[in-house]
């Protein structure tokens, strides 16, 4: 997603109690970060403006969550919507963590110690052009470095619009020897299948009448 220039952002993500802006010094200590280090810990790939994890954090003070996103803005965006939604619901911002990175290079930040009960893939770039598909967040090459830092029976929930992209996604999951738990092909028309939090892009593409694909998938091995 491109997003304007916001000359606010980095001045305010510098001061913010909840970002760190140095995250390769934090590699295998991530949870001494957190107010409660023993809490399961979750990480969203790509948090984009922040509607998910600002919800999904807010409504879940029993963990804690990292999201990451490689551009200011975009971060900053989420900074505000994680105090807004927490200062709704009159909670102390305790349990969850922005940071800017290129994902592409994750092992620079997480690593086995930091031992990530599940992963959050929401609506990331489907990168259509066959030469670009490694760059996918559910690539094999990045779902083997994922795999590095999920514990044993670690989860990774993804949502997409995009039918390729899914589709596509099923195969690497299987090569690299996850287990897809559930599936969906049509997550509105499926209330129960997870406690779905509804993002910006997901209520843009129900209102175009693009059905939205979601799987679990399981570390097996």
């Amino acid at each position: 997603m491109r997003i304007r220039y916001k000359p606010w952002a980095r001045k305010e993500l510098e001061e913010s109690k909840f970002y760190r802006e140095y995250p390769q010094e934090i590699i295998g200590n991530w949870k001494k970060e957190y107010q409660n280090p023993n809490h399961p810990f979750f990480v969203e790939l790509g948090c984009g403006k922040g509607s998910f994890i600002a919800q999904m954090a807010c409504a879940h003070s029993e963990n804690n969550y990292l999201a990451i996103d490689l551009v200011d803005p975009m971060l900053g965006l989420a900074k505000r919507k994680i105090e807004e939604v927490y200062e709704e619901n009159h909670k102390e911002i305790n349990n969850v963590l922005l940071t800017r990175f290129d994902i592409e290079r994750i092992l620079l930040i997480l690593n086995e110690k930091d031992a990530v009960d599940g992963i959050y893939i929401n609506f990331c770039n489907p990168w259509p052009r066959g030469k670009h598909h490694k760059k996918r967040l559910t690539y094999t090459r990045q779902l083997e470095h994922y795999k590095m830092f999920l514990k044993p029976n670690g989860k990774i929930y993804f949502k997409t619009d995009d039918d390729n992209l899914f589709e596509d996604s099923i195969r690497y999951f299987e090569q690299c020897s996850f287990e897809i738990e559930k599936i969906t092909r049509d997550l509105k028309n499926e209330p129960d299948f997870w406690e779905n939090i509804e993002t910006e892009h997901e209520k843009m593409f129900a209102d175009q009448g693009i059905k939205i694909k979601a799987l679990i998938a399981k570390k097996t091995k």
